[in-house]
Parts: C-alpha cells; structure tokens; sequence
C-alpha cells in the first residue's frame, strides 16, 4: 500500500502566491486521489505590474522545479502568468499544462441584463487569451472592467478582513453594480478569498463566477485522456508539499484555513 500511495499521480500547482489555493482546494475535491506540489512565487508576488519577460522568467523556473518533483501535469494557477507563458510552456515542455482565463463565456451566456463585470489585474485585462475570449464569447455584452489594485497584496498579507481591504473592494463593485451587471467574473486566483465581502457588497443579488471549479474538472479530463490516473486506488488522504520563495505565513495559514491538520514539515523555503 506504501508503495502504491508513494507512486500516485503528483499534480502541480504554480501561482505567484497564496491565491492558487484556490484552484488546489477544487483540485482536491476532483483529484481527491492524486498527490500535489504546490509553489508559491510570492517573494515576486504580484505578478500583475511586471512584464511578460520577467514574468515568463519565474514560471519557467517554477516549471523546472516542479518537474524535478516529478510532477504528471502543472496548473497554471495563476491568470497573469497563464497570459504570459502558457503558450510558450506548451510549445517548450512535454507534459500538459492547464491554464486561467476569466469565465468571460458563462457569465456572458447566462447575464440577463447583458452586462458583466471583470476583476483581474491589468496585465490580465490586456492579455491575448483574455481579449479573443471577449471577441468570441461578449462581443454582444458590455462589460465593466476593473483591476483590482491592492487586492493580492490584501490577500497575501492576510488583511482580507481589515477595513481598508473591504473600503477597496467597493470601490471597484460599487461602479459595476451601478452599471447594472448581474454577474461578476473574478480573474485572479486570489479573488475567491474575496467572494463573502463581495457578496455583501451586491446584497447578494450578483452571481459571482469562479473559474477554479472548472479548471479543477478541466484537469482531471486531460490527466484521464492522457492515461495520468494510475495507482489511484488508495484511501490514504492527498498529501501536498507546498514551497515558497518568500515568508510562509500567509501561506500556512490559508492552506490550513482549507485542511486544517497540514504538518509543518509540509512547508518548505526554497530560492530560485
């Protein structure tokens, strides 16, 4: 049973910090039986101000880190990185990748009032993968843009809950409530940690779309296509590690927020 436990599948998960959480808690819910690696980048976190260059950089180091671990297949955890190094990952790498986009296309077939609303961060907004979304899927729908300025850096320092995070928040919900959009699309990974306030600040009455389910559900058909769900039989729990470029803490206390019982020594301090 050791033996067939310790060869499970490894699935790995990238994101400039904190906000891939997110993506590995659905992960966990699809591929309850797959182990995980998780790397969070957030000595370099946000991503969202940098360029493309520099941003490619650090996921093609992160890749190669997590390959060593044998990863089966890396999600992209991460919308800016997805826009900038996705296409070059699949051109340069032999395993499969799965990247973010914002869930433009469902909140565009499902609004009744024809209008949505987008948070992601600028570099998201601008993006290849995001824009041919928009001209294929809402070119009928108007669409109130917003970059979350701030909102990472909320969530990586664990200030989800202070005051001037919540003032921050409305001050970009407010404008789309006013435009009238009746579902909100969170472009960042680490948006959901959000999803509460922002609920609050609609009264409730906005659906807000998270794309990690489907990602999660995404990953889990191309790791079954490609034949990656072997030795998947055993009832022992997932185990993940979780590597980071800078301070943990933030880190811990979000993953445990998830599973509470993660031992210490699954967090490791890594310089890359």
């Amino acid at each position: 049973m050791e033996d067939r436990y310790s060869e499970r599948p490894k699935v790995g998960v990238f994101d400039s910090g904190v906000g891939g959480l997110s993506v590995w808690r659905e992960l966990l819910k699809e591929l309850p039986n797959c182990n995980y690696e998780y790397f969070s980048d957030n000595a370099f976190c946000p991503y969202g101000p940098r360029e493309q260059g520099e941003i490619l950089e650090r996921v093609c180091k992160a890749v190669d880190f997590l390959i060593k671990k044998e990863v089966s297949i890396i999600v992209i955890a991460c919308n800016t990185a997805t826009s900038a190094a996705i296409d070059f990952l699949r051109n340069n790498y032999s395993l499969p990748f799965i990247g973010m986009e914002p869930a433009v296309k469902p909140a565009a077939i499902h609004s009744k009032t024809g209008v949505i609303g987008v948070l992601a961060t600028k570099a998201t907004l601008q993006g290849r993968l995001y824009n041919n979304t928009l001209e294929n899927y809402a070119s009928d729908t108007f669409v109130v843009e917003k970059v979350g300025a701030g909102l990472v850096e909320a969530v990586e320092s664990d200030r989800i809950n202070a005051t001037e995070t919540k003032e921050l928040l409305r001050s970009y919900i407010e404008p789309m409530i006013d435009a009238g959009v009746d579902h909100i699309v969170l472009g960042c990974t680490h948006y959901p940690f959000l999803t509460e306030e922002i609920r609050k600040i609609t009264d409730y009455k906005v659906t807000i779309i998270d794309p990690a389910p489907a990602v999660a559900k995404h990953t889990f058909q191309v790791m079954l296509e490609r034949g990656l769900l072997i030795n998947t039989s055993s009832t022992r729990e997932s185990l993940t590690n979780f590597y980071s470029t800078g301070d943990a803490k933030s880190l811990k206390k979000l993953a445990r927020s998830i599973i509470p019982d993660i031992k210490e020594s699954s967090f490791s301090r890594i310089l890359i």
